[in-house]
């Protein structure tokens, strides 16, 4: 056979590989578990981020009544197997999420801390060490139930604004039916928080993500409501930042059971969808730019039952997140799923979702194939890198049931390349847009801090490029100022920083 057409069969069967993971919890120092009772049906997300410089993703993962745990990457090299030591953290329970940002500004990614009852800061140090700063920094929440969110960087400021999402108002004697909380904004004033602007009216927020999904430079706060507690009168909301409003003239009313938000450029348009999970129907909303156009059924993202078994009873989806499993250049999609608490009306046994990109758009379902179609009570999840070999790896925290940790080893994956943007004050970037070129493709991605289901991430931007060996990444930066085209290197990591209006590479 000539070897240029046997080649060619190689790539394209490397190129339709299906997606495989292996289990590493035996790579964990202990079994970790989020348990709790009706007050830690919802939360359980877990922080990635990378706590001591080597340039390996460690994570947090809330332990609800147990304690929460900081996993120090212990990883050999690119493809050995996951290993991870337990770091040390103050003694802190009932945490139902976290976020990694740097609040100050000195290099060192601090947590910010969610629980049922007050918030906290840990303030980062070196190698992964954490000290509660929330005195100091004039952080004082009150005592709440708290399950989202987001963070961003506004016009003249220093520090972040903060928006902490509250569930149902556990001091309400009427409740928890139609008793739902309101949520809390902060805004920095000479490196310290003040008291917190209210976020009203409140319909039980289970997500929140600050995002510019408009591209105008006027970031927005999205809020996903769970109806479970509103029960008649809510949906899901947007929020002008300054000043605070609701956005409600222009915004159409959806109500549903939201519990977790993904948002991610699908179509290369260059403006972000949006992913909302819910009991039953998962939904998947198009950016119009100026409104959100629900995705067609024939998308195959609804995932509204289990896909395995024979319970035909809706779905309760909770963390979402979009990434490129098999480098291929689509975006994939990974969503948690888990009854409440036995909950009759819904699935008992329901499995996690791998929702394959295909060439056409839609997607197909493959947790099974890939050996992650676990039937826990999932809550959040975590898509990344952690054996640094360009491979998407997965952590799922699951209520009463132990912590999952899987090793992505799809064969014939494709190229790939990691963007890590870094300014001065505002480290990590927060609102900027980064696109890749690759081809004929270009891919849109914004730096955000918030969304998902209790839980998300800091590091580098992952992008697949399929059979490509090129790329080139323009950034938009958050004060508006837009790079130029620059070549990166493909198959690594490359931290990028303004210069002008070129781009400064980076180990």
């Amino acid at each position: 056979m000539n070897r240029g057409i046997l080649l060619g069969l190689i790539l394209a069967t490397q190129a339709s590989a299906d997606p495989v993971f292996v289990d590493r919890r035996a790579g964990l120092p202990l079994e970790h578990v989020y348990a709790g009772g009706w007050e830690h049906f919802v939360g359980g997300g877990v922080a990635v981020m990378d706590c001591n410089g080597d340039a390996q993703p460690d994570f947090l993962a809330a332990g609800g009544e147990n304690p929460a745990h900081l996993f120090v990457n212990q990883t050999k090299g690119p493809g050995d197997a996951l290993e991870f030591s337990l770091g040390t953290l103050p003694g802190i329970t009932h945490v139902t999420g976290a976020y990694p940002l740097d609040v100050d500004g000195d290099g060192h990614l601090d947590l910010a801390i969610l629980r049922v009852g007050p918030d906290l800061f840990l303030k980062g140090g070196l190698d992964c060490s954490f000290t509660d700063a929330s005195q100091d920094w004039g952080f004082a929440p009150r005592d709440a139930w708290t399950t989202a969110f987001s963070a961003t960087w506004e016009k003249g400021r220093d520090w972040p604004t903060l928006a902490f999402g509250h569930y149902v108002d556990r001091a309400d004697p009427k409740g928890p039916f139609e008793a739902c909380d309101t949520s809390d904004l902060y805004r920095p004033e000479a490196r310290r928080y003040v008291d917190a602007e209210t976020i009203a009216p409140g319909f039980c927020t289970l997500s929140m993500l600050i995002t510019d999904w408009r591209r105008k430079g006027e970031p927005e706060l999205r809020v996903s409501n769970d109806r479970h507690y509103y029960v008649r009168g809510g949906y899901e909301q947007m929020f002008r930042l300054n000043p605070l409003e609701e956005r409600t003239e222009d915004w159409p009313q959806v109500s549903l059971w939201g519990m977790g938000i993904a948002s991610q450029d699908l179509n290369g348009d260059g403006l972000p969808e949006v992913m909302m999970t819910s009991m039953g129907d998962q939904l998947l909303q198009f950016n119009r730019r100026d409104r959100f156009e629900n995705a067609p059924f024939s998308m195959g993202t609804y995932a509204q039952h289990p896909f395995v078994g024979d319970d035909g009873r809706p779905s309760t989806g909770w963390h979402a997140e979009f990434g490129d499993v098999d480098n291929d250049g689509r975006v994939d999609l990974f969503i948690a799923k888990g009854n409440v608490d036995q909950m009759p009306s819904n699935a008992i046994h329901d499995p996690n979702n791998l929702l394959m990109q295909q060439p056409d758009g839609t997607f197909v379902e493959k947790a099974d194939v890939a050996g992650i179609a676990t039937t826990d009570r999932s809550r959040g999840a975590a898509l990344a890198d952690f054996d640094g070999d360009g491979r998407l790896d997965l952590v799922v925290v699951n209520r009463r049931a132990p912590l999952e940790l899987w090793q992505n080893a799809t064969p014939g994956t494709g190229h790939w390349a990691g963007i890590e943007p870094h300014l001065d004050g505002n480290t990590q970037a927060v609102g900027a847009w980064i696109e890749l070129r690759a081809g004929d493709r270009v891919t849109a991605r914004e730096v955000t801090v918030g969304g998902g289901h209790a839980g998300g991430q800091s590091g580098p931007v992952h992008f697949g490029l399929g059979a490509e060996t090129a790329a080139e990444v323009r950034v938009t930066w958050p004060d508006g100022t837009v790079s130029d085209w620059t070549p990166v290197p493909v198959d690594r990591v490359t931290e990028v920083r303004p210069d002008g209006l070129s781009l400064r590479l980076g180990l």
